[in-house]
């Protein structure tokens, strides 16, 4: 008897299927989850301004000088080290001095009332955006989170591009191809919702998913290495993500207690002009809010150190506006200006993508942009469980059968391309192939019981 054997064409879009399905149940549940998370992060700044409501529109009255206000909070917060001023936005604003505590024990800002009264001491990493952005980018499990999640995202391009070959038309109308048939029973109804919002998103969630990229520490901890050999190195990298393999400053990753440990702890370390001459100098820049001015010897967020300069630089979410301005620590006179223009364009498409992931790139038309791709994204993940949840055999994983097919060299060329591309994705294929040998071997019976349609 002659073993039935598919047309080349089936063939391959049976496996392109069966490794869809696989990746669905294994990033539908995260990208339900980050998507809910990313959207709202992309409020930080009026969430922040909420957080800060009693900071701003305060008396003007008996006004002291930025030396008074940082004396005021060293006072509040005995022992603590001054490592920035955040400049107020308006005149009538709370200043905010971030303190490193002793004894490493972390961060504390200090909002100082214009008059010298201070009105609130708060945790940095305790505020409603920095929870949620470790949520998003870590599950709050630090490193082991950050790859689970670095993971997920590069399981879901890979979704979005199989997805879009399962989609192509191949000579069908135009409904149910780019707009769902609605009218139609439930199967119909349920695949169209997952397949046209797949491709009106899936431009969308590439951006959106590729330039999340930075933050983990698998893919960007290579490219720091790649950007080093290649030279792509003209200003130190300035935005959270990967490991510096070339350096010792816990720091540069953002590390509250690194800071605290190395913050100068004496005020007569900062040089020969005060820090209220500094301030006037600075407000003349019109540097975009949140503006930050750090002492000699503060480490910076991002990065190095200011080193023996003071520094003036920017935490605005749209990086294409931010620069950064030295100045003398005996003189208060300019070093040097330098603004995003200045960046190696390697670092420039990253700090563009950045700040449109963020949702701060050209404002709330941005934000509203990430709020309907995080809600087409949860769609699709709605609309595929449901279609796999009504669609498979009871007692079954409902997978597509597995095609031994010479086509199928196709979608594994393509996962090799990926894996290169995006080394988590790599290593997790590794430990996916050697978990389906282990159950061919082991416990073949359960192989084939899981892989049956």
């Amino acid at each position: 008897m002659t073993k039935f054997s598919p047309a080349p064409g089936a063939a391959l879009y049976r496996t392109i299927w069966r490794w869809h399905f696989y990746a669905g149940l294994l990033v539908l549940p995260f990208i339900f989850f980050l998507s809910i998370t990313g959207s709202i992060y992309l409020f930080k700044p009026q969430i922040d301004r909420w957080e800060e409501r009693a900071w701003h529109g305060l008396s003007a009255i008996n006004r002291v000088s930025p030396d008074v206000q940082l004396a005021a909070a060293q006072k509040a917060v005995p022992g603590g080290r001054f490592n920035s001023y955040r400049l107020p936005e308006t005149s009538g604003d709370a200043a905010v001095l971030h303190l490193a505590l002793p004894g490493d024990s972390g961060m504390r800002d200090v909002a100082v009332a214009p008059d010298g009264r201070v009105i609130a001491i708060s945790n940095p990493d305790n505020r409603v955006t920095a929870w949620v952005a470790r949520l998003h980018g870590s599950l709050l499990l630090g490193t082991p989170g950050s790859l689970i999640v670095e993971a997920a995202a590069s399981w879901a391009i890979f979704l979005i591009l199989s997805g879009l070959y399962l989609w192509w038309p191949r000579g069908r109308g135009l409904a149910g191809v780019l707009w769902p048939r609605l009218d139609q029973g439930g199967r119909v109804r349920w695949r169209d919702l997952h397949a046209v919002t797949g491709f009106w998103v899936s431009g969308l969630a590439l951006v959106m998913l590729a330039s999340g990229l930075p933050w983990g520490d698998g893919w960007a901890t290579g490219f720091r290495f790649i950007r080093s050999q290649m030279g792509w190195v003209n200003i130190p990298q300035d935005w959270r993500g990967g490991i510096d393999l070339h350096a010792r400053d816990l720091h540069a990753r953002h590390d509250h207690r690194s800071m605290a440990a190395m913050t100068p702890a004496r005020g007569s370390a900062f040089g020969q002009i005060t820090l209220s001459g500094i301030v006037e100098r600075a407000s003349l820049e019109g540097m975009p809010f949140p503006a930050l001015l750090s002492p000699p010897g503060a480490k910076a967020r991002f990065g190095p150190g200011n080193g023996r300069f003071w520094k003036l630089t920017s935490e605005a979410q749209n990086r294409s506006v931010i620069r950064t301005v030295r100045y003398d620590a005996n003189s208060g006179a300019v070093i040097d200006r330098r603004g995003f223009a200045d960046k190696h364009v390697i670092d420039r498409i990253i700090n563009y993508g950045i700040a449109w992931h963020e949702g701060q790139l050209f404002g709330w038309i941005n934000q509203a942009i990430g709020v309907l791709t995080t809600a087409m994204l949860m769609l699709l993940a709605v609309s595929g469980t449901v279609m796999w949840w009504r669609k498979r055999p009871s007692g079954t994983l409902g997978a597509p059968p597995a095609l031994r097919e010479p086509q199928a060299r196709i979608i594994t060329a393509l996962l090799v391309v990926l894996a290169i591309l995006l080394p988590v994705l790599g290593l997790s294929l590794l430990q996916f192939w050697l978990v389906d040998q282990g159950l061919r071997v082991l416990l073949p019976g359960m192989a084939e019981r899981l892989g049956r349609a």
